[in-house]
């Protein structure tokens, strides 16, 4: 389903792209956004820095397709773990904490960048906030579609309650504040959720 929080499709890159965006989505998530300079980008994807403006344009425009891309390979392992779960089910709903779970032991261990990258842009006009937070909606309405799916009451109210749980998940993974974050957040999700189910 295509919402106005629906992501731009992912360029083909050429090889060197690639190996400037891999370079760049490693020392992005590991150091920070503006913790990392184009020369050391370049360097560690073995290419000059004017490889990197005539394939990016700007670090900027890097930043937001480092972004885009881990969305994107979470939005494909999301919908491959959703398809094993019964459409319309609030089985299917909960199952978004236990793959945000398994998600985060893997990709997560510094919590999640579109939060780590938003937190360093002061303007929420910024292209990097604007990707972030686009994700974080996106996200929002998957709830929303999963709610209305399931035939769940009140679908807007609850979805948004949903995110809250998810976004707290992500946020105490990132900072190791408690075990299983999201295992809190799935059993707190199942009492709204059997609350508000027909």
């Amino acid at each position: 389903m295509t919402t106005e929080n629906s992501p731009e499709v992912i360029p083909h890159y050429t090889p060197g792209a690639e190996r400037l965006l891999a370079a760049a989505s490693d020392l992005f998530y590991r150091e920070g956004i503006h913790a990392v300079g184009v020369d050391t980008i370049a360097a560690a994807a073995g290419v000059t820095k004017k490889t990197l403006y005539d394939r990016f344009g700007s670090k900027e425009a890097l930043a937001v397709a480092y972004l885009r891309g881990r969305d994107a390979r979470w939005r494909e392992y999301l919908e491959q773990e959703l398809a094993s779960e019964s459409p319309g089910s609030v089985d299917r709903i909960l199952a978004v904490f236990d793959i945000s779970a398994r998600w985060a032991v893997v990709n997560s261990n510094k919590g999640c960048s579109a939060i780590n990258a938003r937190a360093e842009m002061d303007d929420p006009s910024h292209p990097v906030a604007v990707e972030a937070i686009r994700q974080k909606k996106w996200m929002r309405d998957v709830f929303e579609r999963l709610c209305r799916e399931a035939g769940v009451a009140d679908a807007d109210r609850v979805a948004d309650i949903l995110m809250l749980l998810y976004e707290g998940g992500l946020v105490t993974v990132g900072m190791g504040t408690f075990a299983d974050p999201f295992g809190a957040g799935r059993t707190a999700a199942a009492s709204i959720l059997k609350a508000d189910s027909p």
